[in-house]
């Protein structure tokens, strides 16, 4: 079963970098965006990531933190984020356990054979821990811009809008 909008997010601990072990209610008391991508150091997966690097400050002046996942190992996430100088920290869930709790694993084509792999997703998470946004199949131009104005529109207490 999947988190749904509306409900609070679990607490799975997993592993992170900078030897953290990361709980999603850590952050309760800020807004949380938490974002899934397919595979670290792949073209689209580091453009959003420096995306987001980016704009770090703008997200930060909202009393918001960001987190990227994805199934890579931890130290394939230390060395992504090392790389390319992320500020924000990134879980290393290698067992599937947060990828199936908000329910971001599909069925893709590559090169002709199906597999399985995280669907590009973007999930906006309140102060009290609860769901209030997400973004599947997220195209990475323009995405931060569209997470950053509905982090300010919550901040303002706008009830946020469904894609």
């Amino acid at each position: 079963m999947s988190v749904r909008i509306g409900e609070v997010v679990p607490d799975i601990p997993l592993p992170a970098t900078g030897g953290k072990t990361i709980v999603l209610s850590d952050y309760r008391g800020k807004l949380l965006v938490l974002y899934f991508y397919p595979k670290a150091n792949t073209p689209g997966c580091t453009q959003e990531g420096k995306d987001f690097a980016a704009a770090i400050n703008k997200f930060r002046r909202q009393s918001c933190a960001i987190l990227g996942a994805s199934r890579d190992s931890l130290k394939r996430q230390e060395n992504f984020q090392a790389k390319h100088g992320f500020p924000f920290d990134l879980i290393a869930d290698e067992e599937e356990q947060l990828c199936k709790a908000f329910d971001v694993i599909r069925e893709k084509n590559m090169y002709g054979r199906k597999v399985l792999g995280i669907e590009r997703s973007t999930f906006l998470i309140d102060e009290q821990g609860v769901l209030r946004r997400e973004w599947r199949k997220v195209r990475v131009k323009g995405h931060v811009d569209e997470v950053l104005a509905a982090v300010k529109a919550l901040r303002k207490g706008e009830r946020p809008s469904d894609d």
